[in-house]
């Protein structure tokens, strides 16, 4: 659709099928319908909300588009949908109204369906469809503008506070908390009118697990935030581990045993031509899988990677140029040029550990 790739996840097939139950029994109810028809106009009004989901989700595509920020793709998932880009919004203004773009489109459908509705008839199959729409998007426009990631209000939050500190990450960090305390507020509101029998168990449940993947989103914008503060500290050079070449055919227990004797840290084996080109890479993992015992006996070669089947760096990126890199081609290590030569080889966790450091764990008593 416009050239946007649109994906479902598998979740979704399983809310459709729940609405075009649940909704599916009301309207046999409410028009005294037989359950086959009941049904359908269950499933039709399923087909509806996915049509205004995409809809809401190409007005923020769209939008992002027209100041030229890529769209990788629509995923329409169990609780909504999102729009994958591949860059940020270069500046506040952009991010809000790329943020807002979404909310505008729903509540255009539910003014629309909502003018459709008071035309029709009441008590009518079209006139409880037409009301049903308005009233669910009319709810989704009102429910994404509040200000707290990840919903579009948040991402507007967001920006408001980008504008205002000019500091992107922490302004992401507040709109995430921000969240966070919608989520809490959520919880308390659904369960009190739990209690007072005016929501059924159902709707309970459906809104705790609204409120946990609100929860969950608001935890992940926070982590990606302070990730993105270390950015910076992302030094190629400094990360690139030292790389000790072997001659093809040695054996891997020569090989480890030149290694263990050089006094630079964390060195990794490469293995080179009759001319000294680097071809491949030691693997690791399947060298620690071959016994000591046979280690002597079997050459190195068989325990590598071919130099082409691995990523390559060059020297003088920047950090945030690093991690996307490593995004876009996503490997357990990569090798690191300067020119032609190789300079060394950087291993991904090496970069997760610069982004996140792990806390050092307290001594046992």
């Amino acid at each position: 659709m416009l050239r946007i790739p649109v994906y479902m996840n598998g979740s979704m097939l399983l809310l459709a099928a729940l609405v075009t139950v649940v909704y599916g029994n009301w309207v046999r109810s409410e028009l005294d319908l037989p359950a086959p028809l009941g049904y359908l106009v269950g499933l039709g009004f399923v087909v509806c909300l996915l049509g205004s989901v995409l809809l809401h989700e190409l007005g923020h595509a769209l939008t992002a588009r027209r100041y030229q920020i890529g769209v990788r793709g629509i995923t329409l998932e169990l609780l909504g949908g999102w729009t994958e880009m591949d860059r940020d919004a270069p500046t506040p203004r952009i991010d809000a109204l790329v943020s807002l773009a979404g909310p505008a489109v729903s509540l255009l459908l539910g003014g629309i369906a909502t003018a459709v509705s008071m035309a029709l008839p009441d008590r009518t199959l079209s006139g409880q469809v037409a009301f049903q729409l308005a009233a669910s998007n009319l709810l989704v426009a009102v429910f994404n503008v509040l200000p707290g990631l990840p919903l579009d209000g948040g991402r507007a939050l967001r920006a408001g506070l980008w504008a205002l500190i000019k500091d992107r990450n922490r302004a992401t960090e507040v709109a995430a908390w921000s969240g966070r305390g919608i989520a809490f507020l959520c919880v308390v509101i659904v369960i009190w009118l739990y209690r007072l029998e005016l929501v059924t168990l159902f709707g309970l449940a459906f809104v705790l697990l609204v409120v946990f993947t609100l929860w969950q989103g608001a935890g992940q914008s926070i982590r990606l935030a302070r990730m993105t503060r270390r950015f910076p500290l992302v030094d190629l050079a400094a990360l690139a581990r030292p790389l000790l070449t072997v001659p093809a055919g040695t054996p891997l227990g020569e090989a480890q045993r030149r290694r263990s004797e050089d006094l630079r840290p964390n060195v990794v084996l490469g293995v080179t031509d009759s001319a000294g080109n680097l071809t491949a890479l030691v693997d690791p993992v399947a060298a620690e899988r071959v016994p000591v015992d046979r280690r002597p006996w079997v050459a190195v070669d068989s325990v590598s990677r071919s130099r082409d089947a691995v990523p390559a760096l060059p020297l003088g990126l920047s950090g945030e140029q690093v991690v996307r890199a490593l995004q876009a081609r996503p490997a357990g290590q990569y090798v690191v040029t300067a020119g032609e030569e190789v300079v060394g080889v950087l291993r991904v966790g090496d970069v997760a550990n610069v982004l996140e450091p792990r806390r050092p764990r307290k001594p046992a008593r």
